[in-house]
């Protein structure tokens, strides 16, 4: 059974009330002051303590998604694997020394408003398992490939991507659950709102249980080049998809959301357009990050503050969304960034930045559910179409 399964849950669930109800019958033939019933009772316990603790944490590990496989969690990091160039057509599955490879479902099974019907009519969703050549890091997520990827008019074209991130703790099952992203897609490329975009879904937290936040981390794990580099070279090397920024763009909520930002306007080659959902403009301190991810370096934490950056450096030539609500705690942060990057986009006009506000809301999926079918348009207007070939009629 898989680790994040609900049949793993449930059956200890069972052993933790069989143990329980035979503690409860057996107890009092197990009352006498002797060694045997006294290990008996010690026992009776520790299997009772130890199923309702191994409960306890897998439900956590399940709602956060600190570790997705079992592998995740006696192997942290994984082993990486030597780069291909093979393509994957038409959904076949890589060659075995491939960078992304197939993963366990991790849950994927349990989603049932996926639509329903072939690929060439709706659409796949499929669960890989992705290794950096650079990075060394290794993760599974997840791979929304639209209909026409399927359709052989557009055998030769290459599909613009876009990149989702979960919050922090979260898994990538997040993005299909508690925020519908491939769904939500599907309708609005199913409606002309959309373009057809390869979706690809995953978690910030590359080295977990640690909050690094989509940067390099000073002598730790190096996130962010697993995301500006590891990770398109891996999908270019598997999938037809788009070789330029300017079709690769990146989403995310809350922590995902600052990770957005972050990696377009720090990587314009690798992420042309990025939408940040109630995100946060600077690395924090704590929440996960176990103090300060810079160790106190001034210069790499400063150039982790996008505001400073705009204030700072030449602004990058990406397209950039801000979206949040007026109630949020973190609103004031907001509009500094906005008024910061207004400036500097009326300076430098390669540099574009938008916003999108609701008037309630707080931090949590209501608000990023009512806000992700705008900002997914947004994102595919930004979006450079498949230019690299076009398809046959």
């Amino acid at each position: 059974m898989e680790l994040t399964s609900d049949a793993l849950v449930n059956t200890l669930l069972a052993v933790g009330a069989a143990s329980l109800l035979t503690t409860l019958w057996v107890w009092p033939r197990l009352a006498r002051q002797r060694p045997l019933p006294m290990l008996g009772r010690i026992l009776l316990l520790a299997i009772t303590q130890t199923t309702v603790l191994a409960v306890l944490a897998l439900s956590v590990n399940n709602s956060y998604g600190f570790y997705t496989s079992w592998d995740d969690l006696l192997h942290p990091g994984g082993a990486a694997l030597a780069l291909t160039t093979a393509e994957h057509q038409k959904g076949a599955a890589p060659d075995g020394d491939a960078l992304v490879q197939p993963a366990p479902p991790s849950g994927l099974e349990t989603i049932t408003d996926l639509p329903k019907g072939t690929p060439e009519e709706v659409g796949k969703v499929e669960s890989i398992q992705v290794t950096g050549k650079d990075s060394g890091l290794s993760d599974q997520m997840f791979i929304y490939l639209p209909p026409e990827y399927f359709n052989p008019k557009y055998s030769r074209v290459r599909f613009p991507v876009l990149l989702t991130l979960a919050g922090y703790p979260g898994t990538a099952m997040h993005l299909l659950h508690e925020l519908p992203v491939p769904q939500t897609a599907w309708e609005l490329q199913r409606t002309g709102r959309m373009a057809p975009t390869v979706i690809v879904m995953a978690r910030p937290t590359v080295a977990a249980p640690r909050n690094t936040e989509c940067v390099d981390v000073p002598g730790g794990a190096a996130s962010e080049t697993w995301f500006s580099k590891d990770l398109p070279a891996a999908l270019r090397s598997t999938y037809r998809v788009s070789h330029s920024a300017t079709s690769w763009g990146v989403l995310g909520y809350s922590t995902g959301g600052g990770c957005a930002l972050r990696l377009s306007m720090r990587n314009p080659d690798s992420y042309g357009s990025a939408a940040g959902m109630h995100a946060e403009f600077k690395v924090p301190e704590g929440a996960g990050t176990d103090g300060n991810l810079f160790n106190g370096d001034k210069a790499l934490n400063d150039q982790g503050d996008l505001t400073w950056r705009l204030q700072n450096l030449p602004p990058p030539n990406v397209a950039v969304l801000a979206v949040s609500t007026r109630a949020e705690e973190d609103y004031q942060d907001t509009m500094k960034f906005l008024d910061v990057a207004k400036q500097a986009s009326t300076a430098h006009p390669e540099f574009r930045v938008d916003s999108l506000f609701l008037d309630d809301g707080g931090h949590n999926f209501d608000s990023w559910n009512r806000e992700l079918p705008a900002s997914l348009e947004w994102m595919s207007d930004h979006l450079a179409p498949p230019q690299d070939r076009e398809p046959r009629d």
